[in-house]
């Protein structure tokens, strides 16, 4: 039986426990035995290796050097990582090897909720296959991304909150490896009431069971 560990955390507008209580829910469905912790501190735990799929739920926070190594550490040696909005883009920010594991940053939002466009890029990818271009409303997440990062999706700056970053399209669901560890990342997902677009959830679940070891 598969293990997952997902650890949430930081801002309260992200509802980041509800959240969590999601992914356990769809991942105990799926066969996978499930721990839930608001201690950073589990992300470099004497068992992290052990786990099949590591969930870092958290907007800001610290993550301490030798949490971070052993993370780290066992991503590179095949755990699996996944995380949706502010989970990676936003979590540990100023922690290096963290961010290099991430393959994202957060930077912004302009106009904050906002309605806007998600394109496929590789529809053809099983984590995209049969996911339409749809308009959602929400953040925009502008972020700083590792160029070695394969993007399933993006959105296209339209310029009216930032004019000099119009036509920037931004990786919006990308997938990577570190090492023997595959990475998934969705900015999608803002609350956990987002979750309840199918389209939003479903390329989400996907991206998890594909990240999981």
């Amino acid at each position: 039986m598969k293990r997952a560990l997902i650890v949430w955390g930081g801002l309260e507008l992200h509802e980041p426990e509800k959240g969590a209580l999601i992914l356990r829910d769809f991942l105990v469905s799926e066969g996978f035995t499930v721990t839930v912790s608001n201690a950073y501190a589990d992300l470099g735990g004497p068992d992290i290796a052990s786990y099949d799929l590591i969930i870092p739920q958290v907007t800001g926070g610290e993550l301490d050097r030798e949490a971070s190594i052993a993370l780290c550490a066992a991503v590179e040696a095949g755990a699996g990582v996944a995380a949706f909005h502010h989970g990676l883009a936003t979590s540990f920010p100023g922690n290096a090897r963290f961010r290099f594991l991430a393959g994202c940053t957060f930077a912004t939002h302009p106009g904050d909720i906002i309605s806007y466009q998600v394109d496929p890029l590789k529809p053809d990818d099983p984590v995209m296959a049969g996911i339409p271009s749809f308009e959602h409303t929400s953040e925009q997440y502008y972020m700083h991304v590792d160029p070695a990062v394969e993007v399933l999706a993006t959105t296209t700056f339209s310029g009216e909150h930032a004019a000099w970053k119009q036509g920037v399209a931004m990786p919006v669901v990308f997938k990577s490896r570190f090492g023997k560890g595959r990475v998934f990342y969705s900015a999608l997902g803002h609350t956990p009431a987002e979750l309840g677009n199918p389209l939003i959830m479903t390329l989400l679940q996907r991206g998890l069971l594909w990240a999981a070891r």
